[in-house]
């Protein structure tokens, strides 16, 4: 079973690929339709991937932090701080066609909140967290990850508080209606 870190750093790693490809990719303006189209399945792609990620992360990885470092309160505040402000960034991005001015000024404003976000992470919260975790304990919290991350939230719900208790008990209501709105609408299939 993969620690708790191997799960975030594996999303780390393919949220850091997509906004490579955004940063690679031409702007919207001048581009044909095919790729705008690839640009707006990219971004479905980064909304669904980075909504499940940070909700698992609010039910169990910051309650974690916050329990096991004498800082915890701090790191984690300041964490959920940064993806609220991330969530409000996809939950606008995420209503736009990749034609739209707005689309590009929110992906370049997102990557740069990302890599500050995701820097912090790795950097300042994970160093004293896996001092004081045992294997055991960061397999567990892994393996709550894993698991939380298969009926995690494919949307952003910035309105919603960033409660452990209120995302465990509203987050499979909130993702069962994001998967059937998906697959409605065909979101996020390839």
């Amino acid at each position: 079973m993969p620690s708790a870190f191997d799960v975030l750093a594996s999303d780390h790693e393919q949220v850091r690929g997509l906004l490579t490809l955004f940063e690679a990719a031409p702007a919207a303006a001048g581009v044909n339709d095919s790729l705008l189209e690839a640009r707006k399945k990219m971004a479905e792609t980064l909304v669904i991937e980075e909504s499940k990620h940070e909700a698992i992360e609010e039910m169990y990885f910051w309650p974690a932090v916050r329990k096991l470092l004498p800082d915890g309160d701090k790191l984690a505040d300041q964490a959920i701080s940064q993806e609220q402000e991330g969530k409000e960034l996809l939950a606008k991005l995420d209503k736009l066609d990749a034609d739209n001015p707005e689309f590009d000024r929110l992906v370049s404003e997102f990557i740069k909140a990302a890599r500050d976000h995701i820097a912090f992470e790795e950097t300042q919260v994970w160093p004293g967290l896996q001092e004081v975790m045992t294997e055991a304990e960061a397999t567990d919290l892994g393996d709550s990850l894993e698991q939380a991350k298969k009926t995690a939230p494919t949307r952003p719900h910035p309105h919603t508080p960033p409660s452990p208790a209120m995302l465990k008990t509203t987050g499979p209501a909130a993702a069962a209606a994001d998967r059937a709105r998906d697959a409605a609408t065909g979101r996020g299939r390839a």
